[in-house]
């Protein structure tokens, strides 16, 4: 449901509130501590490819435009052993030709926005722009000849609803037409309105031409993947009447590139997503399960004839999600990421036969390509390391880091100890939790502690680097971060823990992992803060509605409302099957599983922090908490982030901004806060 984010201003609210207690942890700065400021330096790496002939690797490295304030994304090349590390161009997503000659990207480009490109790799080097088409496109991909390359974009559709309006006077300004709605999912996060169209699959020369559409219809239609013989897509949709209220469904299909005739090639009441033919075309994996009631299940690989038939189930005792799943060179199977107990490594689905792990380590691991020989390459990223571009050998499965992207601004920096813990929780569950410890952490002083609740609910907490956690440690705070039940790399029973109840025992996780980490002795009880935003959002708000053990809490684009959140999100067909039946057929369930219900209970001081332009947790339901904490007296207050949708930190601003109001919300009501108050 709720996206996960991991943003200078000289300002702090409440600053003058700080205490001396928590002042001398908070406000000295030592040069060995990471910074806010620091942030806007920060650098991000995302889809390393190898090159056909495993010499060279291209990848995408993104970076702040502190004048724009907004992060942009750059082409680098380097040689597979790391050598000859450089700038090769601006852009993204880029993929190489079958023969290497050539890679296409997406970069901004004629008349607007984002297009497609082709590079020729030899020592000219001429970029052409492919597409000037007025609609964002994605999801490029290679025929296998290099002729042609194919995408996915939106296509309007038809105003099928004309009226006849009378002539306008000359000069008139009338109103502008109304927007007319007629489908279920009219809206999506990040996009806007999506209700006048359908996202298709599309294919264009390589070296230039008009875009040709080869999918039809009113229905959504997925990335697309060709078939060896270059001849035939497959890609995911749901090409059925009334699809829009088909929850869940998904199938596989396959477009003939010329005639545009499409096959339907899996039957399945459930998801069926995201084929990837076998070298030789025989075969066609993907990922999915069966059509359940439960709120989360483990998709399960699969993989059918290339014409549908011989559909069997691979790896299927493992019960983790498959991640980018890659067919080995010589057709015996699958290697895919996978996620379990807080780190991500590589692990191997042979066509017959147990799954096995292939790397192993605290690490979030994501592999995106093998070559021929074996080669690897993937991003990487462990507690004390952000991520980087690696490598390695399935002979040697040890990954090595061949990029350094921000050990300029950490190289020197103390950084805060991670620890793992594991501890118990009623109904016999076991808890994994990290706490993140401020520099030179002393036992025997108090520390003010955060916890952070993560959203989705199914998402992962995990052993990846976090600047915001680091930088909430330099300041002097205890970070503690777990993974309750409904959360993901556990497997289905764990994520499926919270199934019709949450929040709800998920509650009882977190307060048991704050009770494990105050008896070891060094925290400050009377400053114990909590935030989360979206799934961690609805979570603070329960916590501050059922306890007021936190001395503030800052609960960020929430569900307040489980009644109205399904009228106004853009995934409501999510939020409807949360619960058992719709909330006209049982309203009792929805508000009994809704913070509002219980807001008269709520002592502690809580900030609520939302995008205006959010459509995932609406700011209205932000509107309701803050409306009645305020009838109540409740201290409180509304950050209204201007240009965010879902989440408070998309703009490197607003980053730095979620940073500073947590803490100064945090301090002025903790301990030193309150004295300050009191001796005036």
């Amino acid at each position: 449901m709720f996206s996960r984010t991991f943003p200078f201003v000289a300002f702090l609210l409440g600053g003058a509130l700080i205490s001396h207690s928590i002042k001398a942890q908070q406000t000295d700065h030592p040069t060995d501590r990471v910074t806010l400021e620091q942030y806007l330096d920060f650098e991000d790496v995302q889809e390393p490819r190898l090159s056909p002939d495993g010499r060279q690797v291209i990848y995408t490295r993104r970076w702040i435009d502190k004048t724009n304030d907004k992060w942009e994304s750059s082409l680098w090349i380097m040689n597979s052993d790391g050598s000859r590390n450089r700038l090769l161009l601006n852009g993204s997503s880029a993929r190489w030709s079958a023969d290497g000659t050539r890679i296409a990207f997406l970069a901004e480009g004629k008349p607007s926005g984002t297009q497609l490109w082709v590079r020729w790799m030899d020592g000219e080097g001429a970029a052409t722009q492919i597409t000037r088409v007025a609609q964002t496109l994605s999801d490029i991909a290679w025929s296998p000849d290099g002729k042609s390359i194919a995408f996915r974009m939106f296509v309007p559709a038809e105003d099928k609803w004309k009226i006849e309006m009378p002539s306008a006077p000359k000069g008139a300004k009338w109103t502008e037409a109304p927007r007319v709605v007629t489908k279920m999912s009219y809206r999506m996060d990040r996009q806007g309105f999506i209700d006048d169209g359908y996202r298709h699959v599309f294919v264009v020369p390589a070296d230039g031409g008009t875009p040709r559409q080869v999918t039809s219809g009113d229905w959504e239609h997925g990335a697309p993947a060709w078939m060896p013989d270059g001849k035939t897509i497959v890609f995911d949709a749901l090409r059925i009447e009334n699809a829009e209220h088909a929850y869940d469904e998904s199938e596989i299909y396959a477009v003939n590139v010329v005639s545009g005739a499409i096959q339907q090639l899996t039957q399945r009441k459930g998801t069926d997503a995201g084929p990837i033919p076998s070298p030789d075309g025989r075969f066609i994996a993907y990922a999915g399960h069966d059509s359940t009631d439960d709120v989360w299940v483990d998709d399960k690989l699969y993989v059918m004839n290339a014409d549908g038939s011989g559909v069997r189930t691979l790896a299927g005792t493992l019960d983790r999600y498959p991640i980018r799943p890659i067919w080995a060179r010589d057709g015996s199977g699958l290697y895919f990421s996978a996620e379990n107990e807080g780190s991500r490594n590589l692990y191997f689905a042979p066509l017959t036969g147990a799954a096995r792990q292939v790397t192993k380590g605290a690490q979030m691991l994501t592999v995106f390509d093998i070559d021929r020989n074996g080669q690897a390459v993937g991003i990487a990223s462990s507690p004390y390391k952000p991520n980087d571009v690696v490598t390695f050998t399935l002979g040697n499965p040890k990954p090595r880091q061949i990029t350094a992207v921000n050990d300029d601004i950490l190289s020197g920096k103390k950084l805060g100890e991670v620890e793992e813990i594991w501890y118990p929780s009623l109904e016999g569950f076991r808890i994994q939790g990290w706490i993140v410890k401020p520099p030179d952490f002393d036992a025997k002083r108090k520390y003010p502690m955060m916890l952070v609740i993560h959203g989705g609910p199914h998402s992962m907490y995990n052993v990846a680097f976090n600047y915001s956690w680091q930088e909430h440690a330099a300041k002097g705070y205890v970070v503690l971060y777990t993974n309750p039940r409904g959360s993901t790399g556990y497997g289905s029973a764990f994520g499926n823990a919270i199934k019709f109840n949450y929040p709800g025992k998920d509650y009882n996780d977190l307060m048991t992992g704050v009770d494990t980490v105050i008896n070891r002795g060094y925290i400050d009880t009377r400053n114990l803060f909590v935030y989360g935003c979206s799934g961690g959002g609805i979570l603070t708000a329960w916590v501050v509605t059922h306890t007021d053990r936190f001395t503030a809490a800052s609960s960020n684009c929430p569900v307040i409302n489980w009644f109205s959140m399904g009228g106004t999100t853009d995934i409501n067909q999510w939020s409807y099957h949360r619960f058992a039946k719709y909330p006209w057929e049982d309203p009792d369930a929805y508000l009994s599983h809704s913070p509002i219900m219980y807001v008269a209970n709520v002592k502690t001081p809580t900030m609520l922090m939302t995008g205006v332009n959010d459509l995932r947790t609406p700011i209205s339901q932000t509107e309701e908490f803050y409306q009645a904490l305020k009838i109540l007296r409740v201290p409180t207050a509304m950050i209204r982030f201007n240009d965010e949708w879902h989440g408070t930190s998309s703009k490197p601003s607003n980053f730095l901004r979620t940073q500073l109001y947590l803490r100064s919300w945090f301090e002025r009501w903790g301990t030193a806060g309150k004295e300050r108050t009191a001796s005036r």
